[in-house]
């Protein structure tokens, strides 16, 4: 039996970026991990919905010697504290140069989840804020939804992204409602995009 999923990036979504010296990026350890009022309701609702809930979150400050893998655990750790609904949390720790296959916007992250919990890909969702997200999930064949905190004004595929995602909210709750309004319509599905297409 497979099961839908929702696949949600970190930063930017689940907790806020932190705005550094060069931008915005992770938060440098649990004090920084700031969750929004909103996260922890939209998730119940979306777990719910009998929905599998997996962060797909890319992390090079690891391959950067930023931070630390248990630095990044420990983060996990505090998050899961917060959202408990969460059924698994991706790590990809490579740098651009790396060529992984996990990095997003390849979607390595969520296809490996999707052959471990036996995920129907064209029946769930990737929520992110920035194109690689996006990216990601239309490579694996996955509905796609921006969302736009404004915390990414360094990625100009965003206002592309706008135009191409299958949605485009303003937070979890909105991203939330769409899904659900669209688990209670008739059964008939919408076509769905072949990977890469």
């Amino acid at each position: 039996m497979t099961m839908k999923a929702i696949f949600l990036d970190r930063d930017g979504v689940l907790n806020l970026p932190i705005l550094r010296e060069d931008g915005y990026g992770p938060p440098s350890g649990v004090k920084d991990l700031i969750i929004p009022g909103d996260v922890k309701p939209a998730l119940e609702r979306l777990k719910a919905a009998w929905f599998r809930l997996i962060v797909v979150t890319n992390q090079p400050d690891i391959a950067r010697d930023r931070t630390t893998m248990l630095q990044v655990v420990k983060i996990h750790q505090a998050l899961l504290l917060t959202l408990p609904m969460i059924d698994s949390i991706q790590v990809c720790p490579h740098d651009n140069e790396d060529d992984c296959d996990c990095r997003k916007p390849k979607p390595g992250m969520l296809t490996f989840a999707a052959e471990h919990y036996q995920i129907d890909l064209p029946q769930s969702y990737m929520i992110g804020d920035r194109g690689t997200d996006m990216e990601a999930g239309y490579n694996a064949g996955c509905r796609t939804i921006l969302l736009r905190r404004n915390s990414a004004p360094d990625d100009p595929s965003l206002d592309v992204w706008e135009e191409l995602a299958d949605a485009c909210v303003s937070n979890l709750t909105e991203a939330a409602n769409l899904i659900i309004k669209h688990e209670e319509k008739s059964n008939v599905e919408p076509p769905t995009r072949e990977p890469g297409h």
